[in-house]
């Protein structure tokens, strides 16, 4: 496993690294102390994960983490020194996968790490399911893919996972504790800004919008569903 560290305090640099390498005995740890050098890192060596500072001398964590985005959904946990919920939700909002308050401990990050990776391993082999079709939307459960109105999305992982789980309760309520439960872990119940912002993220991507959704379906109180699958048209007939 191949993890990028990005940030400009050497001695918390050091820390994670000593403590990646006695946590996994295969991780490569490469490191860089400002966003340019960790941008330019992070495209000739291709990581696994990358652990992101916000605050940053020459290019700041928000603007690499924008720049990766426009090219990559490879997983990424923001640290930062802030602990603001603007700043955990702009982090989110721009395509972090988790987001990290810094001085945190080995054992919170090696979890997030662990929780972070899980979700964005689809490689898993998924179930034969005919592909779901809702109005435009249509969902090939084997390739992964996502398309509306014949146009294909682009998903991150963690995005996928949670639409996959609507998409195969459609129609049924899924409440906010058991969607953050199953797409980010246990330990991420109660947290529901992670929830909030990628349900945004995803009606954005789906043109779907919030105020009169066609897909993403608020239960105000309770949670979300996705509206029920088209029925394919009948054949033959006059």
């Amino acid at each position: 496993m191949k993890i990028l560290i990005v940030d400009d305090d050497r001695s918390i640099v050091e820390a994670i690294t000593i403590g990646l390498e006695l946590q996994w005995q295969d991780a490569q740890v490469i490191t860089a102390g400002d966003g340019e050098k960790g941008l330019d890192l992070f495209f000739k060596q291709s990581p696994d994960l990358t652990l992101l500072d916000v605050n940053m001398p020459r290019m700041s964590g928000w603007e690499m983490l924008k720049r990766l985005r426009e090219l990559s959904d490879a997983p990424v946990i923001m640290l930062t020194a802030r602990g603001e919920e603007t700043d955990k939700v702009k982090g989110l909002e721009l395509g972090a996968d988790d987001y990290l308050t810094k001085p945190f401990g080995h054992l919170e990050l090696f979890a997030r790490i662990k929780a972070v990776l899980r979700r964005t391993d689809l490689s898993q082999p998924i179930s034969a399911s005919p592909s779901f079709v809702s109005g435009d939307l249509t969902i090939n459960f084997q390739s992964h893919e996502v398309a509306v109105a014949g146009k294909t999305l682009k998903l991150t992982p963690t995005e996928y996972k949670l639409l996959y789980l609507l998409a195969r309760n459609a129609g049924r309520v899924l409440t906010f504790d058991l969607l953050l439960s199953k797409v980010w872990g246990d330990e991420y119940k109660g947290q529901s800004d992670y929830l909030k912002t990628y349900v945004s993220r995803l009606r954005r991507k789906l043109g779907d919008d919030a105020e009169n959704p066609l897909y993403i379906l608020t239960e105000r109180g309770s949670g979300y569903r996705l509206a029920r699958a088209t029925p394919p048209p009948a054949s033959g007939g006059w």
